[in-house]
């Protein structure tokens, strides 16, 4: 977990600031006015915790000894396959909260270019517990692989992050880009085809199965209880409090007024 960050350079924040629009009093449903809301600034207090605070850092370390003794116990079943463990990238093993605080200081939301150049910088640092345990599971046999949604345009940026922090089995084989569909369900089989995975750790419920993006029935929770014993055996989550599809079933799809208008009236659900 970074927590102190150097912000961006002039270049980068001016590419920031391109890609962004400025904040813009929003009106709401039933006259209700926000004055100077924007997503963005919703977001403080989640990119704040996530890259500040010793609570944070310890459910890392904290899910990471977790999976380390999942990984021993799901190590006893023998089988002729080599054992495999399949993390995510983003907020599993590397840390992009310093990209969350640089759209706060623009006053914009995550954008593909923005995200591109930060991502190009290949300076994420790695999040407390995860190059520890990777290293323990390399130990015991296991191989180990990357599946993450970043683009294919950015599989070589993400091996030179990876292998510059020492993570083990960075290279072209093991860290699997997104190619088409951000479903991970295609190459998780594609490792399952050669191995045995004994563990899967990330932020999101779809690193262990897309059957959880759907949260449209009571915020997906009947689908998570539903495959309860698979994740308590084989899937370790991590925090992720900036975003992900608990918050994307929420604000689904449009403009940031849109998003925030469908907030509100979810809080106002909530509280009534």
């Amino acid at each position: 977990m970074q927590h102190s960050t150097s912000f961006a350079t002039a270049a980068l924040f001016a590419t920031v600031l391109a890609a962004c629009s400025p904040a813009r009093n929003v009106v709401l449903d039933h006259g209700a006015f926000y004055p100077q809301v924007s997503l963005s600034q919703q977001n403080v207090n989640a990119a704040l915790y996530q890259n500040a605070s010793a609570e944070v850092a310890w459910l890392y370390e904290q899910g990471y000894a977790h999976a380390r003794l999942k990984l021993d116990l799901n190590l006893r079943d023998t089988s002729s396959l080599k054992p495999a463990v399949i993390v995510d990238v983003d907020e599993t093993v590397l840390d992009n909260s310093p990209y969350e605080l640089e759209n706060l200081l623009a006053g914009c939301t995550y954008s593909d270019s923005t995200w591109k150049v930060w991502t190009a910088r290949a300076t994420a640092k790695p999040l407390p517990g995860a190059l520890d345990f990777l290293n323990y599971a390399k130990s015991r046999g296991c191989a180990v692989f990357y599946i993450t949604n970043r683009s294919a345009s950015e599989k070589g940026v993400t091996i030179a992050n990876l292998v510059a922090h020492g993570f083990p089995d960075a290279d072209g084989t093991h860290v699997m880009t997104m190619e088409a569909s951000s479903d991970k369900t295609e190459r998780r089989q594609l490792v399952q085809a050669g191995h045995r995975v004994v563990l899967y750790v990330g932020d999101q419920l779809t690193d262990y199965d897309q059957l959880l993006r759907d949260r449209s029935i009571e915020e997906g929770l009947p689908s998570m209880y539903s495959i309860s014993e698979l994740l308590q055996r084989f899937f370790v989550l991590l925090p992720n409090s900036t975003y992900g599809y608990w918050r994307d079933g929420i604000t689904g799809k449009g403009s940031d007024a849109e998003k925030l208008q469908r907030v509100r009236e979810y809080i106002q659900k909530r509280v009534e």
